[in-house]
């Protein structure tokens, strides 16, 4: 949980030249003090009376489904998505146009059982303590920023082989550690594990330590709205309607961690100890506007087996990425990285679908994230392992400092938006600073 004290965190959405395009209510679940106290399934809300008024009557009209899909948890918040058009709706219905969603303001609109008197249907925001969006079951993430595979495989393999014979044929992925995801304004405390001292000793003995290459990995996640039944498939086809909203993602990583443990079964401990992602969901509505092709296009990807080959060549998004860096002591944050997010080979839909193929059961509230997501050229990199060339390179901050991997008390922030200012929606900001690690004797 997290408490919301920034107006300018909140995901913005502002209308396109087009009427109907670029309609966003991000959903989200919070806890308030004073009442309510319990989490609520809310939307970002304008301050007049006015536009008060077209929300509620979308919750009048849709009281029955919000009562549904609203199920406060013992062991969380969740929430069950139900049909598709439930989603399109509450991106657009009712009348609700872009023009009457503007300007944000600084309260939330809760959705109660019953219609409420309108002063009880507003939160101020700086009341209001976010909780991750849905209760996360299992969490997958892939790899599927080529750019990104590439300039780590050639730190590790050289370029002859920086990519895996299998990575242009099927979007890799490992399974992580859902417990430990965490909600932005959380913060990151350095893990401790077994790392190398010295990497080219002989032979090769481990000592026990706080991590020493604390990075980042900027990505986007999505959550899954509808599940498959245990043996059955999910088709490529039908992908994307079981796809429920996208968020912002850090998967946070313990390079000399990972180093270590990684032979032969892949990262463990240097990726289980954080995954930070933002409170508001950008529903998949609100993105159709601002569809692209991705690099897929440019590779070619001819040899794609049939069950991930997509109709539509347009199949991510057109999302101009942040990754910002304030270091500790400091009041000077310095913008490390912009990317995009056509930067991805591989789509969400084909993912879930590869995900989905031996007959995977997906659930309602699983995340899967894209992989880190990084240009080709310095200032578009999503990792500090890319940027400082695997540590040997330290890198200069916009305070005169200096970073080669995170130090205690660095805050990393993390930014999102789709279209251009004056028309965009955005995903807020995906934030955590840097505690010390535990004292293990």
């Amino acid at each position: 949980m997290t408490k919301l004290n920034n107006i300018n965190s909140l995901p913005l959405s502002r209308k396109k030249k087009e009427p109907g395009e670029g309609n966003c209510l991000p959903l989200f679940l919070f806890s308030s003090t004073p009442p309510p106290t319990i989490a609520n399934f809310t939307v970002p809300l304008p301050q007049s009376i006015e536009q008060l008024l077209a929300v509620i009557h979308i919750h009048s009209t849709i009281q029955k489904d919000v009562e549904r899909i609203v199920a406060p948890d013992p062991t969380g918040f969740s929430i069950f998505p139900g049909q598709h058009s439930l989603w399109h709706y509450l991106n657009g219905g009712a009348g609700l146009t872009p023009d009457r969603l503007l300007p944000f303001g600084d309260y939330a609109l809760t959705f109660f059982a019953s219609p409420p008197p309108v002063g009880k249907a507003l939160v101020p925001l700086k009341d209001v303590t976010n909780h991750l969006p849905m209760k996360i079951g299992d969490y997958t993430d892939f790899y599927a920023g080529l750019n990104h595979a590439f300039n780590v495989g050639v730190l590790f393999r050289g370029p002859d082989n920086a990519l895996q014979p299998n990575y242009k044929h099927l979007p890799v992925g490992y399974h992580g550690r859902a417990s430990s995801v965490i909600v932005s304004g959380q913060p990151v405390r350095r893990p401790n594990g077994q790392i190398l001292a010295n990497p080219a000793a002989t032979p090769k003995v481990p000592i026990f330590s706080p991590c020493k290459k604390l990075d980042i990995e900027l990505e986007l996640a999505v959550f899954v709205g509808k599940g498959n039944k245990l043996g059955e498939p999910i088709p490529i086809d039908q992908a994307e309607d079981h796809l429920f909203g996208v968020v912002l993602m850090n998967d946070w990583s313990a390079r000399d961690i990972q180093a270590w443990e990684y032979v032969p079964l892949g990262p463990f401990n240097a990726k289980n100890f954080a995954t930070s992602i933002t409170p508001w969901v950008v529903l998949m509505d609100a993105l159709e506007p601002f569809r692209s092709t991705g690099l897929a296009a440019e590779e070619g990807l001819e040899n794609l087996l049939p069950y991930l080959r997509e109709k539509r060549a347009e199949n991510v998004y057109d999302m101009q990425l942040q990754f910002d860096l304030k270091p500790a002591n400091s009041s000077s944050t310095s913008t490390v990285a912009k990317t995009n997010a056509k930067n991805l080979l591989y789509s969400f839909a084909q993912m879930l679908t590869h995900h989905s193929v031996t007959g995977c059961n997906m659930n309602t509230g699983d995340l899967l994230g894209s992989g880190t997501i990084s240009g080709k050229e310095t200032g578009t990199l999503g990792s500090l392992l890319e940027n400082t060339q695997g540590g040997k390179q330290p890198m200069k901050l916009s305070d005169g400092s200096e970073r080669v991997f995170l130090e205690d008390g660095d805050e990393v922030t993390l930014k999102g938006m789709c279209g251009e200012e004056g028309s965009y929606v955005g995903f807020g900001d995906c934030t955590a600073t840097i505690l010390p690690a535990h004292v293990i004797n």
